[in-house]
């Protein structure tokens, strides 16, 4: 059992598409977790399965901490309506439509702070991670996760941006081009459907016929013997430009964080920034567009930071 003064430990709560991690911080300065273990998501068998998956974790982690706490974070791969109170734009389908967070409240018996994956995303990165680190006079940061999906989060002073529709730092479904084609939100041309790691691959078997892996492809391209992989991150290049550089003009933020697989590709920082300064409305770019140091551990410590001095 570990030991706690005063019950005022950060719990957190990452829910994935596969995986729920669970989490328990001493403080939001201390990156060596209390308690820290995850259980598979199993939305294949039905919503209700997933609120058991997440009970029965916090359950263990009662076990180690010796109490229950009065909240919990989760980072969710969606978000919640402010209006509604139903959960939304998950490509976790079987969360949609559905009252989460206040049948999680009855089912653990606390109250439970909700965020999108990607607001704890950039949370993390802000409070523990890059921007503490090399940019911590930065006030305003957009995070980004490039990976299966494209979502992304604004946090500023610290503190997560929701907006009023509960969607603020959704980039991932700007219009971008119309060669996306249908995304699942039921919209045409998204980021998301243009520059994400299968919207990449689906772009390359378009083209060649032949189907491969992001990482395949990328390792074709830098051997300069694959016009298409070259084609493929060429347009990544290109179509990043355009969609951040909408982010700059609007947003303006001091410094931007980029996760997830895509993330991971060098060019990203070199050919890809080229095509922001390019788009971008100034002569010039002066935002850090960064990667991040805290890897898959950043939503899950993001989360537990939703609950800091509430």
């Amino acid at each position: 059992m570990i030991m706690s003064s005063g019950h005022a430990d950060l719990w957190g709560i990452d829910l994935g598409g596969t995986k729920v991690e669970g989490i328990i911080l001493k403080s939001v300065d201390q990156k060596e977790p209390l308690f820290r273990d995850r259980v598979p998501t199993e939305a294949n068998k039905g919503y209700q399965h997933v609120l058991n998956q997440i009970a029965g974790l916090v359950g263990k982690m009662e076990s180690q901490a010796g109490y229950r706490p009065s909240r919990i974070g989760i980072g969710t791969p969606g978000t919640m309506d402010p209006f509604t109170g139903l959960f939304k734009n998950s490509n976790s389908i079987v969360l949609n439509y559905k009252p989460l967070r206040t049948d999680l409240e009855q089912l653990l018996g606390m109250e439970v702070v909700t965020a999108n994956d990607a607001n704890c995303f950039a949370l993390a990165e802000t409070r523990l991670g890059v921007v503490k680190e090399k940019f911590s006079d930065a006030k305003v940061v957009f995070g980004v996760i490039m990976g299966t999906g494209t979502g992304g989060g604004i946090v500023v002073n610290g503190q997560v941006l929701n907006g009023k529709h509960g969607i603020a730092g959704e980039w991932g479904h700007n219009f971008l081009d119309e060669s996306g084609g249908e995304c699942y939100c039921g919209k045409t041309g998204c980021v998301e459907n243009v520059i994400s790691g299968p919207a990449l691959e689906r772009y390359y078997l378009s083209q060649s016929g032949e189907s491969k892996r992001l990482k395949e492809i990328v390792e074709l391209a830098k051997s300069q013997l694959d016009e298409v992989a070259i084609a493929t991150l060429n347009r990544l290049h290109t179509m990043f430009g355009k969609a951040l550089s909408v982010v700059i003009n609007i947003l303006d933020p001091d410094v931007i964080v980029i996760g997830g697989g895509v993330g991971n590709i060098d060019t990203i920082y070199t050919e890809g920034i080229e095509n922001v300064k390019k788009y971008v409305f100034n002569d010039r770019l002066d935002t850090p567009i960064t990667r991040p140091i805290l890897g898959d551990s950043a939503g899950v410590y993001g989360a537990a930071f939703l609950v800091e001095n509430r």
